[in-house]
C-alpha cells in the first residue's frame, strides 16, 4: 500500500494536523476512524488517552487486529506534562523511524503540550521555538501551563 498524506487528511479525526513528514496529530480516534487510519497508510499510533476517556473502546486490541503498531502513553492532565513523558514520546517517535505515525488524545491539546516539552528538553529548542512547535501540534488550553513549565 502506498502512503498518501492527502488521503490521510480526510480521516474522521477531530483537529487532525499533518505537521511534518510522517507526523500526524489529532483528537479522539473512534473504532471506525482507526480502521481508516490503517487504510490511509498510517502504521503507528501513539495514544495519549487515559483508559477512562476511551468510552469502553479497546483501542489497543483493535490496533493489534488491524496490524498497527500501537503504544499507549496516557496523559491525564497537567501533572503528566513532565520530562519522563516527553522522553517516552521521544523514544516512541524514534522507534517509529520514518513510518507514518498518528499521535492523539481527545482534542490534540495534550499532544501539542508534550511535543512542546519534547522540543525544549530533548531537541534543544528555545522556549519560544518549543512553544511554536506545541502550537503546530495542537496545543491550546494547556498553553499557560506549558509556558510556566518552559519558564517563559
Amino acid at each position: 500500500m502506498n502512503y498518501c498524506p492527502e488521503s490521510a487528511m480526510s480521516l474522521p479525526i477531530p483537529n487532525l494536523l499533518f505537521i511534518e513528514p510522517n507526523h500526524y496529530a489529532g483528537g479522539y480516534v473512534s473504532p471506525e476512524a482507526l480502521a481508516e487510519v490503517k487504510a490511509a497508510g498510517i502504521t503507528h499510533v501513539i495514544d495519549m488517552l487515559p483508559e477512562h476517556e476511551h468510552g469502553g473502546f479497546d483501542e489497543a486490541a483493535l490496533a493489534a487486529e488491524l496490524g498497527l503498531y500501537y503504544a499507549h502513553l496516557p496523559i491525564v492532565g497537567g501533572h503528566d506534562l513532565n520530562r519522563a513523558n516527553a522522553e517516552a514520546l521521544h523514544s516512541l517517535l524514534a522507534a517509529s523511524g520514518e513510518s507514518p505515525v498518528l499521535v492523539h488524545c481527545m482534542s490534540g491539546n495534550r499532544v501539542g503540550a508534550l511535543f512542546a516539552l519534547r522540543a525544549f528538553w530533548l531537541q534543544g529548542m528555545s522556549a519560544v521555538e518549543a512553544l511554536a512547535v506545541g502550537r503546530r501540534y495542537g496545543l491550546t488550553k494547556l498553553e499557560p501551563l506549558v509556558v510556566q513549565i518552559l519558564a517563559l
